[in-house]
């Protein structure tokens, strides 16, 4: 595995090895307990593939589990400002089953290991809860690696 951020690395702030540790026990995981706590209750997620409120993420972390055996929300370089953090995400894992979220509807699974690289800006509220994050993504090299074909138009 990539050389991943370490949620005890004390080369980084309390909160940035906070978000390495949530990746870990409640996105890789289910820990529905963990998620809310850390989640501001009016929570934002903003992608290409649209807006997203807490229930809806959560929602999708639970299909990436359900589709993807051995899955995982590591950290790489993490950069901390104030209330912002910016850093770059890689989720993947075995595709072992049907995954519904994406812009063609449901993918069928072909068993080969798949990864989501992320760029992500996290926002944190006053009380120290995430409370917007903005993601950006190749969703064309994702659906490649999902096994959908892309036909260019003519």
């Amino acid at each position: 595995m990539p050389d991943f951020i370490e949620p005890d690395d004390t080369r980084y702030d309390d909160r940035s090895r906070a978000l390495v540790s949530i990746g870990r026990v409640a996105i890789a995981q289910e820990n529905a307990a963990a998620l809310r706590d850390y989640f501001s209750e009016d929570f934002a997620f903003h992608s290409p593939d649209g807006e997203l409120d807490f229930a809806g993420l959560e929602t999708f972390f639970s299909q990436m589990r359900d589709a993807f055996a051995d899955y995982y929300c590591e950290r790489y370089e993490i950069v901390s400002n104030g209330a912002l953090i910016g850093c770059r995400t890689e989720m993947g894992g075995v595709f072992t089953a049907p995954f519904e979220p994406t812009p063609f509807g449901t993918v069928q699974p072909h068993g080969r290991r798949v990864t989501l690289t992320l760029i992500n800006m996290f926002r944190y509220d006053e009380h120290g809860k995430l409370a917007e994050e903005w993601v950006q993504y190749d969703n064309l090299e994702w659906m490649r690696q999902l096994g959908v074909t892309m036909t260019p138009m003519t």
